[in-house]
């Protein structure tokens, strides 16, 4: 029990990494709460994991300061102050080429993948510059390292935008000892997988990452002592290229 007695906040919590991650830390004593947009589905996640330890679930749309203000104040007020906050909500489209992306959708990826953790990053953080400790973890991608076809260029250019506002809040805050950390994972099944302009097969899914193994990623990072930060890590298929 590794984590007894923290607190952790992660959104996009109510399936693939997210819910891997909060389950993983509250395996190892976290109290967590999981959120997102959909309450049916987190209450059934925290209902599904419950034996793992204490995992509260609530609503939030990431892209709005106001309901991701109100997600901080309950979560202090159940469980008091955040320690460790893990920015999991992501989304991508079908038509995410240059020439068929369309400024919704751009718009949206960017409030999603990015202003969404800059909204809960500002929200925790007055905190824990308080306490001189924190730690947050934010779910890129291999796209937010190595620009590619395959993320296209709106969920490109979010994860690079979400890299830049992890290495910056590092610098920072670092001295004041909050840790920052990007964790960039290539191809993982996830649920998000659905929204591949090419359907995935059943082979292809068995030889990428399982939600698991980049929550594995992310608990190491929260077990580590204060005085050790990693900002930034990549991992990847075995099978997945980098370059």
């Amino acid at each position: 029990m590794r984590l007894s007695g923290k607190t952790a906040l992660v959104t996009g919590g109510g399936s693939g990494i997210g819910l891997a991650t909060a389950v993983a830390l509250a395996r190892e004593g976290c109290r967590v709460v999981i959120a997102g947009r959909d309450e049916a589905k987190l209450k059934a996640a925290a209902a599904e994991y419950a034996s793992a330890g204490k995992i509260l679930c609530h609503p939030v749309e990431v892209a709005s300061r106001e309901s991701v203000q109100k997600l901080v104040a309950w979560t202090e007020k159940e469980l008091g102050p955040i320690d460790i906050l893990v920015n999991s909500a992501g989304t991508n489209v079908v038509k995410r080429s240059l020439a068929e992306l369309s400024p919704e959708d751009w718009q949206r990826m960017l409030d999603v993948n990015a202003t969404g953790a800059f909204h809960a990053m500002q929200a925790v953080l007055p905190g824990m510059r308080e306490r001189h400790d924190g730690l947050i973890v934010n779910i890129g991608s291999i796209a937010g390292k190595r620009a590619g076809l395959l993320g296209g260029v709106g969920y490109n250019a979010s994860k690079f935008a979400l890299a830049a506002l992890g290495i910056t809040a590092s610098l920072e805050d670092g001295q004041r000892g909050i840790r920052v950390t990007t964790v960039h994972p290539g191809e993982v099944d996830t649920p998000i997988l659905k929204n591949r302009p090419v359907p995935v097969t059943e082979e292809h899914r068995a030889r990428i990452l399982q939600s698991e193994d980049v929550a594995a990623a992310v608990l190491m990072v929260a077990c580590l002592p204060p005085r050790a930060h990693v900002p930034e890590l990549v991992i990847k298929p075995t099978s997945q290229d980098y370059v």
